[in-house]
C-alpha cells in the first residue's frame, strides 16, 4: 500500500480518505452516534474511521434505532391508547410526543450512548 503525503510546515501528513463516505446521508441517530463517538470515545472513533468501518457502523445504529422506535411506539400505543385525533387534537399530539420521548430515551441509552 502506497501512501501519499502532504507537507504542512515541518510535518508530513498522510493523505487518507474514506472510501464509503458517500451514499445515503446519515439520519438523526447515526449523526448522534457519530458525535458521541467523537466526544466521548475518540479512540474507537479513530479506529472505526481508519479501518473504514465508521459509516457501516453508523448506518447500522441508525437503522436499528429507527426500527426499535417504530416497534416501541406500537407497543406503547397498545398499552396507552391515544385520545381521538378528530375531537382532541392537542391531547393527541401531547400523548404521541410523550410516547415518542419515552421510546427515544430508551433508544438513546441502549444504542446511541453505549
Amino acid at each position: 500500500m502506497e501512501l501519499n503525503y502532504t507537507r504542512n510546515g515541518d510535518y508530513l501528513i498522510p493523505n487518507i480518505t474514506l472510501k464509503e463516505s458517500e451514499g445515503e446521508p446519515l439520519r438523526k441517530y447515526g449523526r448522534m452516534r457519530r458525535e458521541f463517538l467523537k466526544e466521548h470515545r475518540p479512540i474507537l472513533y479513530s479506529d472505526l474511521s481508519l479501518t473504514e468501518q465508521l459509516f457501516p457502523h453508523l448506518r447500522e445504529i441508525d437503522e436499528t434505532a429507527q426500527q426499535r422506535l417504530d416497534q416501541m411506539m406500537e407497543e406503547l400505543l397498545l398499552r396507552n391508547p391515544a385520545p381521538d385525533k378528530k375531537t382532541h387534537q392537542m391531547e393527541w399530539v401531547q400523548h404521541m410526543n410523550s410516547l415518542k420521548a419515552q421510546a427515544e430515551e430508551v433508544i438513546l441509552t441502549e444504542l446511541v450512548y453505549s
